[in-house]
């Protein structure tokens, strides 16, 4: 697995001038402070080694209620801190209509989480977010999620020595000092599995892969077809949705964030890395992976794709710097687990990517109560490579 030298590891963003000791503020950061707010971790951590600048077009776009489907269900509300003038932090507070409609937990969340290393800050940015979570009847607060766990999501608590993949969070170490600071304790872990070209059990995922065909005849894999776009992603919402249903915290995708998040995604998505099992014709399993562009994104620091960053990114994307995976996603129909099909997933995308040059693939999050598939990644060669986690406070522990 590759891991950056010490040297890399030196090379972080001092912390900004935090306006010495004075009070801290706390506001929405609505109108033009939207900007202020997508700029901040820019400022935090844009000399960091492994954090990765977010497209600034898709941050905002988190926040546009004509654009985003979330807000069909669903609201938030952006906050910066200041002191001395100068922004010091930033929080979002979150409330899920899909997520209290499934569950009626109570549960708000929190996400777009990032602030210097001061107590004060967090101090206030929680208190200005819980606050309006509970000026909305919700008891408990959780989180980070950008805005949903269908979204970036997650706090980094292990593997700081390589940076995300794609669409994946990382924050330095003290995030979750400051956390468990204010009270919030682990709700679920989440692994990132990592496989290598040169650590893959091949034989046993063919051999498995052979016998999960001999099993089950009339299985086929087939790639995405552009031509039927929206068939597709239907099809993969179908079945992500039944397969996901019983997990912890899961959600899924309403048809308006599924073609959203699809038509994001469309110009990346290659045909062959978005494949189909089908049995008898009929789309029983699927999986999403997806070029880390984020091997990219970190030669476009100020996350701005125009005039320069796309030509850019463009041109950095078929140099052969990105030579990793993700698979983001993957789902099989309740009726047909147990058959193996995640085995054939797995394996047409590994053939797939080592033949265009990619040495390796994350596959993540894996929550840590999904034993099953935790096993399955781990007899095929994968490693646990990064940690997440998921924490909460019951918002009537004070405050």
């Amino acid at each position: 697995m590759p891991t950056a030298p010490l040297s890399a590891l030196l090379s972080v963003a001092l912390p900004p001038d935090t306006g010495g000791a004075g009070p801290v503020t706390v506001r929405p950061a609505d109108g033009r402070d939207l900007k202020r707010f997508i700029q901040f971790p820019f400022d935090l951590f844009g000399r960091h080694a492994f954090w990765v600048p977010p497209l600034r077009m898709d941050v905002a776009g988190k926040f546009n209620r004509k654009k985003n489907p979330f807000f069909e269900h669903g609201d938030m509300q952006p906050f910066l801190a200041e002191r001395g003038g100068r922004v010091v932090g930033r929080i979002a507070a979150i409330r899920n209509g899909q997520h209290l409609a499934k569950f009626d937990d109570g549960a708000g969340f929190f996400g777009f989480l990032d602030a210097v290393d001061d107590p004060a800050v967090w101090a206030a940015l929680f208190g200005a977010a819980e606050g309006w979570l509970r000026e909305r009847g919700l008891t408990t607060a959780r989180g980070p999620a950008d805005p949903t766990l269908n979204d970036t999501a997650g706090l980094l608590v292990d593997g700081f020595r390589r940076p995300p993949s794609v669409l994946m969070p990382y924050q330095p170490a003290y995030y979750a000092e400051r956390l468990a600071g204010l009270g919030y304790e682990r709700a679920m872990t989440m692994w990132a599995y990592f496989v290598h070209a040169a650590y893959l059990e091949d034989d046993r995922l063919r051999r498995g892969a052979e016998l999960v065909r001999r099993r089950t005849p009339g299985l086929t894999i087939r790639p995405l077809d552009r031509s039927r776009f929206h068939e597709d992603v239907a099809a993969a919402l179908r079945i992500y949705n039944a397969a996901w249903a019983g997990n912890w915290g899961n959600v899924g995708y309403t048809q308006a964030e599924a073609l959203h998040l699809a038509s994001e995604l469309k110009p990346v998505l290659e045909d062959d890395y978005f494949l189909f099992v089908e049995r008898d014709g009929e789309p029983v399993a699927f999986s999403v992976s997806l070029p880390d562009l984020n091997q990219v994104l970190r030669l476009v620091p100020d996350g701005r794709l125009f005039p320069t960053g796309l030509p850019k990114l463009l041109t950095y994307a078929k140099s052969g710097l990105v030579n990793e995976l993700r698979m983001a996603l993957m789902g099989v129909l309740p009726e047909h687990r147990h058959l193996g099909l995640d085995a054939l997933l797995i394996l047409e995308t590994i053939d797939t990517g080592l033949a265009r040059g990619m040495v390796g693939c994350e596959l993540s999050w894996v929550l840590d109560v999904n034993t099953p598939l935790r096993n399955s990644l781990e007899k095929l060669g994968a490693v646990k490579d990064k940690e997440y986690v998921l924490m909460e406070r019951n918002l009537g522990d004070g405050g």
